[in-house]
């Protein structure tokens, strides 16, 4: 049996290292990413945290590996979810690669478990966070749906 996994290539008009950026800059997810922020500084080993708004943690892991600007690997559970929590570990891994005058991002996250929830959660989820980051990047305007930590959660 395969394991769950969800991978979303796309390309963006921008640098590695402006991309880079805005993948792990806490000031600039927040414009994309649902108000939330990133808590890591970022070396091999270091732990990850995802905050929410209101000051929750909503999901957590790791740094498994990180090679700027190209890639970085993260361990990745849900905090905020029991059903989602009880899975365990996920690996969410960003690659980029430089093209031009844009770089291709492949984003990668995966879980051994199989008929993951947590997978089927984060592929409703990533595309429209990555198409916002995306607009962001090449418009200075992220998507007015990304923009906001939903209510119900």
């Amino acid at each position: 049996m395969t394991k769950p996994r969800f991978v979303y290539v796309t390309y963006i008009r921008t640098t590695p290292e402006k991309l880079w950026h805005a993948l792990i800059d806490p000031e600039f997810t927040r414009q994309y990413w649902a108000g939330t922020w990133q808590d890591c500084d970022w070396q091999p080993g270091s732990s990850w945290k995802l905050m929410i708004p209101d000051g929750r943690v909503g999901d957590a892991g790791e740094v498994v590996e990180i090679d700027p600007p190209k890639r970085l690997v993260l361990s990745w559970r849900n905090e905020f979810m029991p059903e989602l929590k009880q899975e365990g570990f996920s690996r969410l891994t960003y690659e980029l690669d430089p093209m031009g005058d844009m770089v291709k991002l492949t984003v990668v996250h995966e879980m051994d478990r199989p008929e993951s929830k947590l997978i089927e959660k984060v592929s409703t989820g990533w595309p429209s966070l990555l198409s916002s980051l995306k607009s962001l990047l090449e418009t200075g305007e992220s998507l007015e749906a990304t923009r906001h930590w939903p209510k119900d959660m």
